[in-house]
């Protein structure tokens, strides 16, 4: 893989609460290549394409992708195995 420049997973805060009504940056996932288990907001985020492209930091293999269009959002989350969501306690 070429050396890109990258954002942390911090920049996928906003487009994934278009689509959940949960801050997704502090939940966990782990990655279906490697094994890695860790908060979403450590994934490295390339925008240089049409759409978000997540990767591990751990091996670099793809764990999301987010692609918009002005009436739908496109999600593959095939690279992780799952996403542990934190969810606010009930009062």
């Amino acid at each position: 893989m070429t050396t890109m420049s990258y954002q942390d997973g911090n920049v996928l805060d906003g487009p994934l609460r278009e689509l959940f009504a949960v801050d997704l940056s502090g939940a966990t996932g782990r990655c279906a290549s490697c094994g890695r288990t860790g908060p979403m907001a450590e994934l490295h985020v390339f925008s240089h394409a049409p759409g978000l492209v997540a990767r591990c930091p751990a091996c670099e293999a793809v764990m999301l992708r987010l692609v918009r269009s002005p009436d739908r959002a496109w999600l593959d989350l095939r690279g992780a195995t799952f996403v542990e969501v934190p969810m606010p306690t009930e009062s």
